[in-house]
């Protein structure tokens, strides 16, 4: 099983003279989408493995009790990994934060948490329960229009998953300096492999995906990247999010087939019962 990342570096200057320079597939951004005002490189790197840790231990719940394992997984609300400088919540909201209410609705899923604010326009105020360390605040936050979708409402925030989890096995997985959550359902597939599932049917795996610690995969970014990547690697298949990642990985995939799960439960059904030639 195959996970695929994006790299991310500065352009050269020739880079911006003659684009076709640029690696096949490359993306330019203005360097504040990476590095919001007031983060330091150094910071965004803590940032990243910390996702990268935290997905490790989601995977691994998410499989182990898949696999009829005795899995502890209690969420906890949505942990403030980084705060935008120029909104309205930095003001009042600081990384390490958990946020556990929006309006006096209870969110203990990041995906909870995106459901309630998105039902604001950009510009109404929210109200978000934090707590603290063994403290509960009330903070009033105006939102703010999504830089992706100006129809969409946002407070600025980037959170993971808050939880308590105990799993029955130790395991531990190293890919050295490569962050963020988006290898989460890579990760499950392959401790179910190891596990004793047959998920590659002796075919080369690919898949992306942040897991939600129900099962449910979450979209990730970068999927043109990253289906180039695995298109140019002659992996038989590419495991990704549906919806919008999806379609994406179709419009670079060329031959490579692009299988869309909307969870885990899904992708380990799909891939143990699948019947190609590799």
């Amino acid at each position: 099983m195959y996970y695929v990342d994006v790299f991310v570096r500065r352009t050269t200057r020739l880079e911006d003279l003659l684009p076709f320079l640029r690696p096949e597939g490359s993306t330019v951004v203005p360097e504040q989408t990476i590095l919001p005002s007031g983060t330091s490189e150094a910071e965004r790197d803590r940032q990243t493995e910390a996702e990268m840790s935290r997905s490790e231990l989601v995977a691994s719940a998410v499989a182990l009790r898949a696999l009829g394992q005795d899995v502890v997984a209690t969420p906890q609300g949505a942990l403030v990994i980084d705060v935008a400088s120029d909104v309205p919540a930095a003001a009042v909201v600081d990384s390490g934060d958990v946020i556990v209410a929006v309006d006096g609705v209870s969110v203990q899923t990041p995906d909870e948490l995106r459901r309630e604010i998105g039902r604001h326009k950009p510009g109404d105020e929210v109200e978000l329960t934090l707590r603290r360390g063994d403290e509960t605040e009330e903070v009033s936050v105006k939102t703010v229009a999504s830089p992706e979708d100006p129809s969409r409402a946002i407070v600025g925030i980037r959170v993971d998953q808050q939880a308590d989890i105990e799993v029955p096995i130790d395991i531990a997985i190293d890919l050295g300096r490569v962050g963020g959550p988006s290898a989460g359902l890579p990760f499950a597939l392959e401790i179910a492999r190891v596990l004793g599932r047959d998920v590659t049917h002796g075919c080369n795996i690919a898949a992306t995906g942040e897991l939600a610690l129900d099962g449910t995969v979450l979209a990730v970014g970068g999927l043109q990247q990253k289906t180039i990547a695995a298109r140019n690697a002659d992996v038989d298949a590419f495991v990704v999010p549906a919806g919008s990642n999806a379609e994406e990985a179709r419009q670079h995939a060329g031959d490579l087939e692009v299988i869309p799960v909307e969870s885990f439960q899904q992708a380990l059904q799909v891939l143990t019962t699948a019947s190609r030639n590799c």
